[in-house]
């Protein structure tokens, strides 16, 4: 049945009713979706209804709390992309002629990258010291952890190194890597490994979309004896990436906090000093750098990695490093 309009009603959406439609689009559960904003399910689900009213169009078809979008869902679901994306500009805009932080500034994080101790600590501060400036962080895969960026669906973002040309970024921590290992596998009980002796193990491969330099460097590919790396199931993110090994489709390499970020039963986390480390990025496009927002961001995450810098030794978290705090890039 389409939704119908009464006499008089409003037919124009709030922003806040298609940014809800747009987490609702990702997520496709209306729980998940809920948690994601910080709001109940029914009352979530009661703002989908009234957008629907609005608009005079079913946008989901219910099965439960999980959701598909209709054939005009879809449709709209780009439009309210846009809807949302070009008032972010708009403000945007406003904030560089008014010389203020006012606004939203949409920060990606690849993964659990916003929850690591530095993210936090920087989310943190800029939310105390900008209270006018409404922050999200918004769940970044694999697949869009680069192209979110560049297309401005974010406008900075928590990334892992190496950053693709194009990019500027402020170097938040080194850390050690590990490999991730079936918890069953005849070499899960060492205390460190070689590649030389992870040679033979398939290793989870990314998407097309993903910059094949990118995962090239980070699972040493090709290795110091110039054998290639054999890759297997292609993953979308990190959790999948988890799950393959998991279930013992292959190994993964990681950065070493995914050992208290992502313990699971039947898996295990093993040092390689071959590896090299992981570099934590704060990334942002050259074009943005002098946005109010993304200016107070960059502020507070220097301050943040300052204060880091010259912490006691004994309070810092072993695996991670924070690095000198560099030059601003021009």
């Amino acid at each position: 049945m389409r939704p119908g309009r009464g006499v008089g009603a409003t037919r124009e959406p709030s922003l806040h009713q298609l940014r809800l439609l747009l987490v609702l689009a990702e997520e496709l559960h209306f729980g998940r979706a809920a948690a994601r904003v910080y709001v109940t399910q029914p009352a979530f689900s009661q703002q989908i209804r009234s957008l629907e009213q609005r608009l005079g169009v079913e946008l989901v078809e219910r099965g439960g709390r999980a959701v598909r979008l209709t054939v005009a869902g879809q449709a709209l679901v780009q439009d309210a992309r846009a809807v949302v994306d070009a008032m972010a500009r708009l403000l945007q805009a406003a904030d560089v002629h008014a010389g203020t932080t006012r606004g939203r500034l949409r920060i990606g994080s690849l993964g659990a990258e916003a929850a690591m101790p530095y993210a936090q600590a920087i989310l943190t501060r800029l939310r105390g010291s900008h209270a006018d400036l409404e922050t999200e962080v918004r769940n970044l895969s694999f697949l869009d952890m680069f192209s979110k960026l560049s297309t401005g669906e974010v406008d900075a973002a928590f990334l892992r190194g190496p950053l693709p040309p194009g990019i500027q970024s402020l170097h938040l921590a080194t850390e050690t890597r590990v490999v991730c290992l079936p918890a069953d596998d005849p070499l899960a009980d060492r205390d460190v490994l070689t590649l030389a002796q992870l040679a033979d193990r398939v290793v989870v491969d990314m998407p097309p979309e993903v910059p094949r330099s990118w995962w090239d460097h980070l699972t040493v590919n090709p290795r110091p004896d110039g054998t290639r790396v054999r890759y297997g199931p292609v993953v979308r993110d990190t959790e999948s990436m988890v799950l393959a090994v998991t279930q013992q489709q292959a190994i993964t390499f990681l950065p070493a906090a995914a050992r208290r970020l992502y313990p699971r039963a039947g898996l295990t986390y093993v040092d390689v000093p071959e590896l090299g480390v992981s570099t934590a990025e704060l990334a942002w496009l050259p074009e943005n750098r002098d946005k109010p927002a993304v200016s107070a961001l960059r502020e507070v995450a220097r301050q943040v990695l300052h204060e880091a810098r010259t912490a006691e030794p004994d309070t810092a978290d072993t695996d991670v490093k924070a690095p000198p705090v560099p030059p601003d890039p021009a």
